[in-house]
């Protein structure tokens, strides 16, 4: 029968690739990026059938060694940590609280399996490893053992590296790993958050031979990082309850209205107004200054007490209550500055500067990614718009449009809509990693992907509070247009689109 109206469809791979076939992915894959450095022969379309790719996060990374240098046969002389340095690391990460849990979790089901059980910090650095010892012999080889630093620079693509960069649980299969001395192996990772703060502290990694891989490893790895945010998250909540029983007696001899919060913002008490969840710290803490501007309080002098704050508001800010912006809120937008640091790959970081004060803190993986789409985007979006540039899919307006009022909460009159845009009287500088495809390593959004892309081929470049001047060529005159600052186009046109920049720009 005919079919009509109706596109042929490629038919989607239902079984994982084997090891052979990872193995000839690498191999094209890194000759035909070589090839490509000399010369500009016509490639086979990527997206013919039966050709098989590396996955995104994987192909990334490929991509970025190559142009690090990184050679695949010997890869980098590798970081070692002496044994106090080792403790001292494992003491601050706060890891060593969760370790029992993962051993009962990880090692105890799989039984005899030939496994290694490796926790990193937040940096890569492996702090304990235990399994087979056979196992850990072979590992010793190839420089996998504790006190290594498991980056990207020095050992390739790996599971640990992967894991931390893209913040979310993550495989490598044999030919995957970009050093073929690791084609033999098998890992699976999975990050670790401080639930109290969101910061990274490290990664849950199990390896093991390429040959006795098992799919359920990669959920297990999950399973047992959430069971060590859990134990985290107890460890704070005792905390915050003998804060609470030192805060409650002074609270009570304190005139007007007060609270008392941990390092982290997490309320312990409050008296006279009604208790937020959690306030806004700056990344460096709130410093020596006796009164700071605090989202959602307005002017506060702040104290500091046992392991958290006093905090008291001297002049609340108003509100309608309405949700949209005040009078008062539209003052602190104008002539206000916003800087979003993107140079860390683990820590965004959002800072405020205008005439109602100034305050920092860090960013959500998710709040960074439609902030910087915002910066870029001086123009507006529809959440339509922003829900294709973030997900690929235009109908998840609902995720759009609650991440965007939990921005207002804290942004205020700095968050214009429709369509959504940051207010034109703000000034936006967004701070980017020497790297490109460092820029926010953790998203998978296609709009970043491409702007990464267009960043690095020069198309494109982050807003700035000064003006970049324009390259000389030798005789002294600019040697072409420049590419847009701060431009819708800057992320919804870079790359392969199915519709034209016009109607992506269009609010």
């Amino acid at each position: 029968m005919r079919q009509t109206g109706r596109q042929s469809r490629r038919p989607e791979r239902r079984t994982a690739p084997s090891a052979a076939e990872l193995a000839r992915v690498h191999d094209r894959t890194l000759a035909e990026a070589a090839a490509r450095e000399l010369v500009q022969p016509p490639y086979p379309d990527p997206g013919s059938p039966g050709r098989l790719e590396p996955r995104p996060e994987i192909g990334d990374s490929w991509a970025r060694l190559r142009r690090l240098g990184l050679d695949p046969d010997a890869g980098a002389a590798a970081v070692h940590l002496g044994p106090a340095e080792i403790e001292q690391r494992r003491r601050t990460s706060g890891l060593d609280a969760v370790l029992s849990v993962l051993r009962d979790t990880l090692l105890q089901p799989v039984g005899q399996s030939p496994l290694i059980l490796a926790i990193a910090d937040a940096e890569g650095h492996v702090l304990w490893q235990e399994g087979e010892h056979a196992l850990r012999r072979s590992a010793d080889r190839i420089g996998f053992l504790t006190g290594a630093r498991w980056i990207e620079e020095s050992v390739g693509t790996n599971g640990i590296a992967v894991a931390l960069r893209a913040q979310r649980p993550m495989h490598v299969h044999s030919a995957e790993h970009y050093l073929r001395s690791h084609h033999s192996w098998t890992c699976v990772a999975a990050p670790v958050h401080d639930p109290g703060t969101g910061r990274l502290v490290g990664a849950i990694n199990l390896s093991g031979p390429a040959r006795n891989v098992r799919p359920y490893l990669l959920q297990l790895t999950a399973t047992a990082a959430r069971l060590a945010e859990t134990e985290l998250r107890a460890h704070r909540l005792e905390a915050l309850h003998q804060l609470r029983t030192l805060a409650a007696p002074m609270l009570a001899r304190v005139a007007g209205p007060a609270l008392v919060v941990d390092s982290a913002g997490w309320t312990a008490a409050a008296a006279g107004l009604p208790p937020p969840g959690r306030l806004r710290v700056p990344v460096g803490g709130w410093g020596t200054a006796a009164v700071h501007w605090v989202p959602g309080l307005g002017e506060c002098a702040l104290e500091p007490l046992a392991d958290g704050w006093l905090v008291r508001p001297v002049r609340p800010p108003e509100a309608d209550g309405s949700g949209t912006v005040t009078a008062e809120q539209a003052e602190q937008a104008e002539g206000a500055r916003l800087r979003l640091d993107l140079r860390r790959q683990d820590r965004p970081e959002l800072t405020v500067r205008g005439a109602a004060g100034s305050w920092s803190h860090p960013l959500s993986p998710r709040h960074a990614e439609l902030l910087l789409l915002l910066a870029t985007g001086r123009e507006g979006s529809t959440a339509a718009q922003l829900a294709e540039a973030l997900f690929g899919d235009p109908g998840r307006t609902v995720t759009v449009r609650a991440e965007l009022s939990r921005l207002r909460r804290y942004l205020g009159g700095l968050l214009a809509h429709r369509p959504y845009r940051i207010a034109e009287s703000v000034l936006v500088t967004v701070d980017g990693p020497d790297d490109p495809y460092d820029l926010l390593p953790a998203s998978s959004a296609p709009a970043v992907r491409r702007l990464r892309a267009g960043l690095a081929a020069g198309t494109v470049r982050l807003p700035s509070a000064a003006p970049v001047p324009p390259p000389r060529g030798p005789a002294g005159a600019p040697t072409g247009p420049q590419p847009p600052a701060s431009s819708a186009a800057s992320w919804a046109s870079v790359g392969p689109q199915t519709r034209s920049a016009s109607a992506e720009t269009s609010a």
